[in-house]
């Protein structure tokens, strides 16, 4: 008879990848190292993922969902698209900044040679929201017209840089995030800020 499964159980086991991870390193992560650090056997971590490629694939998946689902929460749906970038910008930052072991295990995953093509389709689609953004807020300006794939790695690559500065300097945390904010709008529509640019970051 299959062993009952418990959803706190296949949590504690994603939580403990995170963090070995993004402490050890994925190619240190391994089956009985994720299990130890979970609490659990190596034999109960194989009822929940039953190799290590297929434990990768879930947990970037899920962290992935994550990232975006927090990075549009609360999007004011009335708002333009300087707002609303404005508004996702701020939220991914917290995100990444308030989870540190999630963002480095995520980065890791991100390049994983186990990470397949399916596992980045699930994350596209749970980033269409972003992507559907971006593309409105491309309109008309630098980014209008190359693929959309190129302009959410610049967007990402500037997003990375910030944080690791917010990080590095907290004291200046909101002063750099508002400046990246408008070099990445500048990117994106090319346009100087506009009136609300100086208006206070979403709380």
């Amino acid at each position: 008879m299959p062993r009952p499964r418990s959803e706190e159980r296949r949590l504690a086991i994603l939580q403990a990848a995170t963090r070995v991870i993004a402490s050890q390193g994925i190619g240190a992560a391994s089956t009985a190292v994720i299990a130890k650090e979970a609490a659990v056997s190596n034999g109960s971590l194989f009822v929940y993922f039953d190799t290590k490629a297929r434990l990768l694939n879930e947990l970037f998946v899920a962290l992935k969902t994550e990232m975006a689902e927090a990075a549009m929460a609360g999007r004011p749906p009335q708002s333009g698209p300087r707002e609303q970038v404005r508004h996702m910008w701020t939220h991914w930052a917290r995100w990444a900044t308030g989870n540190p072991a999630k963002r480095r295990a995520l980065a890791q995953l991100q390049v994983a040679d186990d990470i397949t093509a399916e596992s980045h389709q699930q994350v596209g689609l749970a980033s269409v929201a972003i992507a559907e953004l971006l593309e409105r807020a491309r309109v008309g300006g630098p980014m209008e017209e190359v693929p959309l794939g190129f302009a959410l790695i610049l967007a990402n690559a500037l997003a990375e840089a910030a944080i690791d500065e917010m990080i590095r300097d907290p004291e200046r945390a909101q002063a750099n995030a508002d400046t990246a904010f408008e070099a990445l709008w500048r990117v994106l529509a090319g346009t100087a800020p506009s009136s609300d640019a100086a208006s206070p970051s979403d709380a």
